[in-house]
């Protein structure tokens, strides 16, 4: 099985929001991915397996709001060249992350898999490229939070430098549960690249396997 890393678009918010709905099944308010893609500070990858593909989302309207906006604006319906999305192919998305960056700081706001691609490696294929994309975008330390249940997280973040650097106490909203800060050093270092390329290689061979 293959997989590959690319931007988030809004073709693909019908899988993101599904995915979120699924590791993030108590999260209150609800993420709008919609708005991150319109956010300037927000950058947002995707994960898909290469050798599955799914249906674009049917979204020509009901027949009844033709006839209404035909009514409304005759010219309307003339005008709309939209292709329809019938037919049309996506890929099919395995999990996503994303990052807020400001200034030099990237702050990483989610990474998600979805449940039958759990514990393959996808959560750490995402938290490479989520750096990489990091490091492009001129960020030198990356931040987080995690939940303090969380511990299988907060050992893969552990794993890729990020330390602990104090608590939010109440930080989420759906029951009130605290929050781990966690931060890197500076991600453009030798040390944190060195560590970062034999994590790589472990991983892509776990992947390969």
């Amino acid at each position: 099985m293959t997989y590959s890393i690319r931007p988030m678009d809004k073709e693909y918010l019908a899988q993101v929001n599904e995915i979120d709905r699924e590791a993030f099944p108590t999260q209150w308010p609800p993420a709008n991915y919609r708005h991150e893609l319109q956010n300037k500070l927000a950058h947002y990858i995707i994960a898909c397996d290469d050798t599955r593909t799914i249906d674009a989302p049917d979204k020509k309207p009901p027949q009844n709001i033709y006839r209404l906006v035909s009514r409304i604006m005759p010219w309307a319906g003339r005008r709309s060249k939209d292709p329809p999305l019938s037919g049309v192919k996506l890929k099919y998305i395995v999990g996503f992350s994303g990052i807020w960056m400001m200034v030099d700081e990237a702050h990483i706001t989610n990474i998600a898999v979805r449940q039958q691609y759990q514990r393959k490696g996808l959560g750490e294929l995402l938290l490479i490229a989520t750096i990489d994309m990091a490091r492009e975008l001129k960020a030198s330390m990356m931040t987080l939070e995690v939940r303090a249940s969380n511990l299988a997280a907060q050992n893969l973040y552990s794993k890729y430098g990020f330390m602990q650097m104090g608590t939010r106490h109440g930080y989420y909203l759906d029951n009130r549960e605290d929050a781990i800060i966690m931060s890197t050093e500076n991600i453009n270092s030798e040390v944190f690249q060195s560590h970062l390329r034999q994590l790589r290689e472990a991983l892509a061979k776990k992947l390969n396997q």
